[in-house]
């Protein structure tokens, strides 16, 4: 299944809030994500139907192996362009933002070479 930045974000998101609160329910998302609880119950009922995630009987989402390793990948791509940004001058808040539209649009070559040019000339 072919995910669009909209289900990585989601991806993206139970990720990083699993890390902040070990456990994450919907709305949880919804209000990370600033949308509506409908909108979080449709991605997550796609997402589950891919193979990303799972829900238990308590309502808890869970990423499954392929879900978290597409979340990590679009994670790292997200602070790496939001660490660059901020770095160049941006004001954080608009990094954020450009980062997030970044993460979605480079191939996974293209951000692991420039990631590793950038550790190589860091060195």
């Amino acid at each position: 299944m072919k995910l669009h930045a909209s289900g990585e974000d989601y991806l993206e998101a139970i990720l990083v809030l699993h890390k902040k609160m070990g456990m994450v329910r919907s709305v949880d998302v919804a209000r990370h994500l600033e949308v509506t609880k409908p909108s979080v119950c449709h991605a997550v009922a796609t997402l589950r139907d891919g193979g990303f995630l799972t829900m238990d009987s308590d309502y808890f989402l869970h990423l499954t192996d392929v879900g978290r390793e597409v979340a990590e990948q679009i994670y790292e791509k997200h602070r790496f362009f939001t660490d660059r940004l901020i770095e160049a001058g941006v004001d954080p808040e608009t990094a954020e933002r450009d980062a997030c539209r970044m993460e979605h649009v480079i191939s996974q070559e293209s951000f692991e070479r420039l990631r590793d040019a950038y550790k190589t000339r860091k060195e």
